[in-house]
């Protein structure tokens, strides 16, 4: 048994072969307060815990009590994507309301767990409580780091132990990666895993010419009218962007969705001119049109 003593943040963490207990001390230092009891200290917490647990209960709400994990699916990712606007927007205070309704997800998930004896929320706090301590051995522990490359190298590996520990050694380097996140982050994590082991280009010219190549590939399916082969072979020019964007330090999601709201301002732009104007875009042709998305992008970048 090893015991760490952090005493600047006042934390014991006790390793007792692969389990681990974290203590918070309280204001008496003789007193030790397991974080259960510490999560009790917020008022708030405790009480949307109860809230859910109510609402969940035989006298409670009939659509809470009829969800299950499953059919909750589309509103923990609405949260998500809800919660990155309000993140872009800068709007702080809906950011607030984002996440606590991030939170609530969590709590409804924890609460229908407990009513069948698979976890709870304090369950959940625990897990990631203990992760977050053994992943920071730099912080918690008596290991070096010389900067935050070190730390992700050190949270790799002891991730891959974790998995070993628990009985799932990968048979690929890309196991992990869950299918059914974002396409445009799921081909960077790919990307990014490989890359790690050696499988990746030298230099940027390299996926630059592998772009130009798969842009070729595009327009010569195009042109054979195969949707079959087009379908494949834009995915292979998007695929090919992400990892230019990958070299570049970019986040191609973040990158897109830019420009997704760019097309959707300056095109806000254009059906409040034709108001102005009292007319219709669908009497306009294309050059119009066009001549009056300029004419916006001139006002968005004057002296351009």
């Amino acid at each position: 048994m090893s015991i760490i003593i952090q005493r600047k943040r006042k934390l014991f963490f006790y390793s007792f072969q692969n389990f681990s207990v974290f203590f918070i001390f309280s204001q008496n230092p003789k007193q030790l307060n397991p974080y259960r009891g510490h999560m009790s200290n917020h008022t708030f917490f405790n009480q949307l815990v109860k809230l859910m647990k109510q609402l969940r209960s035989e006298d409670g709400c009939p659509w809470d009590i009829e969800q299950t994990h499953h059919s909750l699916r589309p509103y923990l990712m609405e949260e998500c994507y809800e919660t990155l606007e309000a993140i872009d927007s800068k709007n702080y205070k809906e950011l607030v309301n984002e996440l606590g309704d991030v939170l609530l997800q969590v709590v409804f998930h924890s609460q229908i767990a407990a009513e069948n004896n698979k976890f709870d929320i304090e369950d959940v706090c625990k897990s990631i409580v203990e992760k977050l301590i053994r992943r920071h051995p730099h912080v918690f522990g008596n290991t070096p780091v010389e900067g935050k490359q070190q730390v992700i190298e050190n949270w790799d590996a002891i991730k891959r132990e974790e998995k070993k520990q628990e009985g799932h050694d990968k048979l690929s380097l890309l196991d992990g990666i869950p299918k059914n996140m974002p396409a445009l982050m799921r081909s960077h994590r790919l990307q990014q895993r490989a890359s790690k082991e050696g499988f990746d280009w030298t230099n940027l010219d390299d996926p630059l010419e592998k772009l130009n190549e798969e842009c070729n590939e595009l327009i010569e399916s195009c042109r054979n009218k195969s949707i079959e082969h087009m379908e494949d072979e834009l995915g292979d020019v998007l695929f090919s962007i992400v990892n230019i964007a990958r070299f570049l330090e970019i986040d191609a999601e973040q990158s897109l969705r830019m420009s997704a709201n760019k097309f959707e301002r300056r095109f806000r732009a254009i059906e409040q001119k034709l108001r102005e104007q009292k007319l219709e875009m669908e009497n306009l042709d294309l050059q119009s049109l066009d001549e009056m998305w300029n004419e916006v992008k001139r006002e968005e970048q004057p002296g351009k």
